[in-house]
């Protein structure tokens, strides 16, 4: 049923006055009018047709309208056809029957009249709609509902707010129309809405489930202005990214806006209280677009916890921490002009900060953040203790200044950890604008951290050794984290270099890590005893480049591992760790020698020792020192017995390669001759 129900009822009473007859003796009487215009309503080709019978008490009333039109109200139908008995008692009439109007189906409507008034109701389904107006005051109408459709109050709505579409809900209350021609049309409601659906085309705006008590007074002029004042009693909302679930709790609002020139609404009061959860002022301007032109807010919440679950879901779900759990109270006032955030000033106090995932968490942290585009501002925060990926460190403070549109750190920040400290300097922040997103750039220190630590909260292997490095820029911008300068870890009396390093989604779904690792002069013999791979002797030398792990997970990589003969270092390679490289390189033993004599030695001298895998789409594509026949050399012997490792798979499942490995830690490999 179509919301021009309003403009109906002001047309209908006019006309119906017009076509009553004067005298009971008249048979038939019709009226054809161009145009009928009330404070209210336009209605035009107008057709009234009166069947009386003489001597009736009543008789039979057709009133038909090509168009009609609420311009105020923001109604317009065509087709208007009622037909009802008409019936007279004394001065007073009635008629009630069915009303259509073209592609919004029918109802039934009824109207009363005498000289002190005017009374209308219309009733589809359990939906009714009342009207009654008083010659003492013929400018003011009331209209009282009872689960009238949304839908009803659509072209009313959308006077204020054009993209809106309502969906399901029902209105039950009292709407007074003052039409008075000296002023703008007056409307002041008062409503219980509830089961609310509503959204826009392009998705930004929309709500469901929502019920409400509202106070609505609104002055329709050329520059309508609205006021609305109530309790939102449950539902969900969205509103660009911010997603709010109500559940069934109550939350006061207020607010007051006015429609400006360039087609946009000034809001010049906005008021929201949601308990412990939310308390929030302001005031807002919005461009015709919807777009956020200003705004001037205070909130704060004293249960971090809720507000997390029930207001901060969207904006975290796309930063992908969506389960982060939050504690303690903050508070929180800001400025925008332009679409550009002018100043903002964030209070924490006790606040807790958990990631589910175990990728960073902090405890105890307090203080301030305040960011100015243009007078310089100094805050400072800090925290008891933190994690990152499993590794924590001990208590910060984070002093700040900011002022230009940037937040600055104003000394370097060291952090305790892994037996050493990790050192952040020259932290700049630059908050997302209208153009842009949020872009972060900080240098970073390692000095001797524990790799024995680290390799405990990794749960890696126990490896050994010290951690250090200097990156001097870290770069993040859209979601992606890059590195200038490179990592030194001095592992197994060698080192491991760690460069081209970034990563994408560092805190979101799927991280993506790259980088290329280089290693330098590792002991074999300790390398291997860590990893339980037999026992090698000698240093080991080789890269890992265009590594790429999603997930945490290897999907690419390029790596070649080879020994160098060093002066002074021995070079033998136990029967484990052949049956080890035999089943890792998809091997055999070759010649007809070591094969008969394999089993009577414990280890062998070895000339060199190789071996590459180039990862893509789950296969390592295998190689070695060198080609031998179809196959390639993995280990070329030395001396008697000559030992040689040939490996004759050069495309290894990845997933068969990494059980395999598997296998080697528990010692579940046999030796493999031919």
């Amino acid at each position: 049923m179509s919301t021009w129900i309003v403009s109906l009822f002001a047309g209908a009473c006019g006309l119906v006055a017009l076509a009553l007859p004067g005298r009971a003796e008249a048979r038939a009487a019709e009226l054809r009018v161009a145009r009928v215009e009330t404070p209210v309503a336009i209605l035009e080709d107008v057709e009234v047709r009166l069947a009386w019978s003489p001597g009736e008490a009543g008789g039979h009333l057709r009133v038909r309208a090509r168009t009609a039109r609420a311009p105020d109200l923001g109604y317009r139908f065509s087709g208007l056809d009622w037909s009802c008995p008409l019936r007279r008692d004394g001065e007073a009439w009635s008629c009630a029957g069915e009303v259509t109007a073209a592609d919004t189906g029918s109802a039934r409507l009824s109207l009363a009249l005498d000289a002190a008034s005017t009374q209308a109701g219309l009733v589809r389904g359990d939906a009714r709609l009342a009207l009654d107006r008083d010659a003492a005051s013929p400018d003011l109408t009331r209209i009282d509902l009872a689960r009238v459709p949304v839908q009803w109050a659509q072209a009313l709505a959308s006077q204020a707010w054009a993209d809106g579409r309502f969906g399901a809900g029902r209105m039950t209350g009292q709407v007074l129309v003052d039409a008075a021609g000296d002023r703008p049309l007056q409307v002041d409601a008062r409503l219980e809405v509830e089961g609310l659906a509503v959204d826009t085309p392009d998705g930004r705006i929309a709500a469901e489930g929502l019920g409400a008590r509202l106070g609505i007074g609104a002055s329709l002029g050329s520059m309508p202005v609205i006021a609305v004042e109530g309790d939102l009693l449950g539902g969900e909302l969205l509103f660009g990214t911010t997603y709010v679930s109500l559940g069934s709790r109550n939350v006061a609002l207020s607010g007051e806006a006015r429609k400006a020139p360039d087609g946009g609404w000034d809001f010049s009061r906005l008021d929201w209280q949601d308990g412990d959860r939310l308390q929030a002022r302001g005031r807002a301007r919005l461009a015709a677009d919807a777009g956020l032109q200003a705004l001037q807010l205070q909130m704060r919440s004293t249960d971090l916890g809720a507000l997390g679950a029930d207001y901060l879901s969207g904006w975290l779900g796309v930063a992908g921490l969506a389960e982060l759990q939050l504690g303690g109270r903050a508070a929180l006032g800001l400025g925008i002009e332009a679409g550009q955030l002018e100043h903002a000033d964030l209070i924490l106090e006790g606040v807790s900060v958990v990631d589910p995932r175990q990728r960073f968490g902090f405890q105890g942290l307090r203080g301030d953040l305040a960011f100015s585009s243009a007078s310089p501002v100094d805050s400072e925060l800090q925290w008891d203790s933190g994690t990152l990926y499993g590794l924590g460190f001990g208590p910060a403070r984070l002093p700040f200044a900011s002022g230009g549109g940037s937040l600055r750190s104003r000394e370097a920040i060291p952090l305790a950890m892994l037996g050493g400290q990790v050192v952040l300097d020259d932290v700049r922040i630059q908050p997302p604008g209208a153009t842009s997103g949020l872009d972060v750039r900080f240098g970073l220190a390692l000095e001797d951290l524990d790799v024995a630590a680290l390799s405990t909260a990794l749960d890696w292997p126990p490896f050994t050794g010290r951690l250090g490095g200097r990156i001097p820029m870290a770069h993040y911008a859209d979601d992606r984290l890059d590195f200038d300068g490179g990592l030194v870890m001095r592992l197994f009396d060698g080192e491991v270099e760690v460069s081209s390093l970034s990563m994408e989604r560092p805190f979101g779904v799927a991280p993506t890590l790259s980088a290329d690792i280089g290693m330098v002069g590792l002991d074999l013999e300790a390398l291997t005893g860590v990893f339980g791979f037999g026992s090698i002797s000698g240093r080991l030398h080789g890269s890992i480049d265009r590594l790429r792990l999603v997930n945490w997970t290897p999907v690419a990589f390029d790596a070649e591992l080879h020994t160098e003969r060093e002066r002074g270092v021995r070079q033998r390679i136990s029967q484990r760790a052949v049956q080890d490289l035999s089943s890792v390189g998809d091997a055999s033993f070759m010649g007809s020698l070591q094969g008969q004599l394999i089993g009577l030695f414990d280890d062998f001298r070895y000339s060199r020792i190789g071996i590459a895998c180039v990862l893509a789409d789950e296969v390592c594509t295998m190689d070695g020192l060198g080609s031998a026949g179809r196959g390639f050399i993995i280990v070329d012997g030395a001396w008697v017995p000559h030992l040689t490792v040939v490996g004759f798979n050069r495309r290894v499942d990845w997933p068969t390669l990494v059980e395999r490995l598997a296998a080697i830690g528990s010692g579940d490999v046999a030796p493999v001759v031919e």
